[in-house]
Order: C-alpha cells, then structure tokens, then sequence
C-alpha cells in the first residue's frame, strides 16, 4: 500500500479549502472539525465510513425557486433530481481536487444511496443538517429545513470529510433567519408541522415519503398480496402505478415540499414577502392549499384527522406504514417519531417495559401532558406493566402475530389496567 504523506496546514488553510469547494461549483462553504460537540451522536458512523476524518467541509446548492414552488410535482421534483445530481457532482469534485493535492478526502450522497442494510433504522452516514448548523451555513427552521441566510431553504447540503486539521473553523449562525411567519404551518397539508414547532415525522414520513423506502415497501407488499389485477387495481390506482414507475425509473418523487415552497426567509428570498403579503399569499400558498390531490395517511392518526377537518378538498388514502422496527432498541428508539400526541389527549400513565429473551431490555415510557419520554431502565411507580418476550413483541409491532395469540402463550404479560394498553396502542397507529 502507498502511504499517503498528509498536507501540512500551512499549504491548507480554511481560505484553501474554501477557495477549492468553490471553484467546484459550491454556493457557500463552511468548516467543523470532526471533535465538535455537535457531532457526538453521528461521529462513529463518520469515522467508520472515513476513518481518515479531522475536518468536515460543509457546502451548500442553490436550487430554483419558482420550480420548487410549482403546484406541478414533475416540476419541482425535476428540480430537486437535478439538484441532487449537482450536489453529488460538487462533492465529488472537492475530493478529487483535494486527493490531486495529497489529501485524503471522501463524500456520502446527498441522499441516496445510503446503508439500506440499516433500514428502518439510521441508514445514512452523514447527517448534512446539524453539519452545515455547525458549520454557519444557516439555522433550522420550524420546519425542519436548514435555512440559508441569502439563499433561504431553497439549497441542499453535502458534505465532504478531509484528513487535515485547519485552525480556522467556522461557527453557527449567532440569529435563525427563520421568520416564524408559519406559512409552513398553513401550507402543510398533513398537519406535520405544529404551530408551537411540535413536528409529527410520521405524517410527514407517510405522505411526502410516499415513493420513497417505507411507502416503496407497502406498495410492494400490496401487489405481491394481490390475487389479480384487477384486485390490484381496487388499491391502486393506474396514476399511482405510474408514478411509482416514475420514481423508479428516473427518481423518486416528492409528495409535498410545500413547506420549502412557501418559506419566504433569506435575503435573496424575503423581498417579495415583504413588498407585498396578500400577493405573496395569493400566488404562491393559495394554490398549494387548493391542489386537489391525494394525502397518504395512517388510519386513526392524527393526520388522518387534520386533513378530514383543514382540506375537505384534499382526497385521504389509508396506507400501511412498513417502518417495522427490527430490534427493541430500534422499537424504543423509534416511539418518539411515531408518536401521535393528539391520540394522547388524556392520557396520563407510566408504562414499565420488561422485555425478556436474547434482546432482554428494561425501559420506561411516560406519557403525559400530550408528550412522551422514553428512558432506560424502570423508573417511577408503574400505571401499567408490560413483559414481553423481545422476538414476539416484535412481530407484533410488526403485526405478524395477535395480541390474543402472545397473551394466551404468555408470551405477553400486563399487570394492570388493560386499558391503559389499548390507549398506548392508540397513540402508536403506524
């Protein structure tokens, strides 16, 4: 093997590799060493992929704006294909240039592919969210997209690994460009984003993900289930068939960036907003409020519920969720996204989980006050006792086995009000 002499920081210093990133094509660049406290949760996976890492380039793609505001779904994902070709483009030109100067350099995708070996749980290697957070390239907005402070939340962000050490690193943003004028809120058509900032991924996962990874898996399930065409045919229709084939063949498709869409913050963006409101309201979030278009939704959920009650004119579908966790730390992990607190409304009780066999696990679940906590171990005086053989619990989560089957098999125990577990199950309906 050839040793691979590392640059001296002398001949690399941040304006180098700036200037380098830059000339790849980036919009904005930003730097976070691999020690940064706002990398904790995800450094393992970055050093395991490229154990050479000490600093990580941040970068952000201008995307076109009127084409992600476009009502046309073809239009606004031909943007976001196009864009993420180019954002994959960008980094791997930064780690060929940077390779060409004797430096080690590698780069995720910006989205796909990833691990899928992990699914459902953490498949990608880099979060590029909290790395560009870190790196001063913009702030979260209650939306949950990074918002640039020229370009807005019109970008997409990659990031590329460097084996160098630099002393100049950049810092996050000291405001949120974030207007929290909550046109995202009123845009959203599943209810996922909250006016008090609560997001309910699954109503987002669901809908706008519909063509993506769980969505993929259920309509998979759906035809191999099918005894014909035409009971096919009852649960899917000939235009949902063929946007299934459009994601697979050229891309897979955006249900609803409208949050993105309408979102007027970063100084390239506001101008309109603030020259005129009614008009901005008018041309850009009406129409997106009056598409009449599909809504994919879990049944019982509390998406279920907004879109029945805020867009009458909306059409809801009940779809199956296939994000079936496959170990109890992915179950456990996963209540707090799949977590339904309008279904919550009322309920007050501890739930002790004892879960027996080669997962053996102990944890405590609260829910409270239309919220959850989940912690190790068992904490506080029970409302309601569950023990459960791991393998058997999770094929039920998984539904491949009844409730009824595992409680006479003793494979499920409760001690306590069965009540309380049938309002747990009520807040869990993906």
């Amino acid at each position: 093997m050839i040793a691979i002499e590392p640059a001296s920081e002398t001949q690399f210093d941040a304006k180098a590799l700036r200037d380098i990133a830059l000339a790849a094509g980036a919009d904005d660049v930003g730097f976070v060493s691999i020690d940064n406290p706002a990398l904790d949760d995800q450094r393992r996976d970055i050093l395991e992929a490229f154990p050479f890492s000490r600093t990580l380039i941040a970068f952000v793609i201008r995307m076109s704006r009127d084409n992600i505001r476009s009502p046309a779904r073809s239009v606004a994902n031909l943007e976001f294909d196009q864009a993420a070709d180019e954002t994959n483009d960008v980094a791997r030109k930064i780690a060929h240039a940077l390779e060409g100067r004797g430096l080690r350099a590698g780069y995720p995708s910006m989205g796909f592919p990833m691990e899928a070996v992990r699914w459902p749980d953490k498949m990608w290697v880099i979060a590029h969210k909290p790395v560009a957070v870190a790196a001063g390239l913009g702030r979260m907005g209650i939306h949950r997209n990074v918002i640039h402070p020229k370009f807005g939340n019109f970008i997409l962000l990659g990031t590329v690994a460097v084996g160098l050490d630099i002393e100049t690193r950049d810092r996050p943003l000291d405001f949120n460009p974030c207007l929290e004028c909550k046109l995202c809120v009123a845009a959203c058509p599943t209810g996922a984003i909250a006016p008090d900032g609560y997001f309910d991924f699954t109503a987002c996962y669901i809908h706008n993900y519909r063509e993506f990874m769980g969505g993929f898996a259920d309509w998979a399930e759906t035809l191999a289930d099918a005894k014909s065409a035409r009971t096919y045919r009852e649960k899917i229709s000939d235009a949902e068939t063929v946007s299934m084939w459009q994601s697979l063949a050229f891309g897979p498709n955006y249900k609803a960036a409208y949050c993105m869409a309408v979102c007027p913050a970063g100084s390239d963006v506001i101008g309109a907003y603030q020259a005129d409101k009614r008009r901005y309201l008018k041309e850009i979030v009406d129409p997106l409020q009056r598409k009449a278009e599909t809504i994919y939704v879990t049944a019982g959920s509390d998406a279920e519920d907004y879109v029945a009650r805020r867009f009458p004119g909306k059409s809801l579908k009940r779809v199956n969720s296939t994000t079936r966790p496959t170990t109890i730390d992915g179950f456990l992990s996963s209540l707090r996204l799949a977590f339904q607190r309008g279904k919550s409304a009322g309920l007050n009780a501890v739930y002790h989980f004892n879960f027996t066999g080669a997962q053996k696990r102990a944890a405590t679940i609260v829910i409270a006050d239309r919220r959850i906590r989940v912690e190790q171990g068992l904490v506080g005086a029970p409302s309601l006792t569950v023990t459960a053989d791991a393998e058997t619990w999770l094929r039920f989560v998984g539904k491949e086995t009844s409730l009824a089957s595992a409680l006479l098999r003793l494979k499920i125990r409760l001690r306590g009000d069965p009540r309380l577990f049938l309002a747990f199950g009520r807040c869990f309906p993906a």
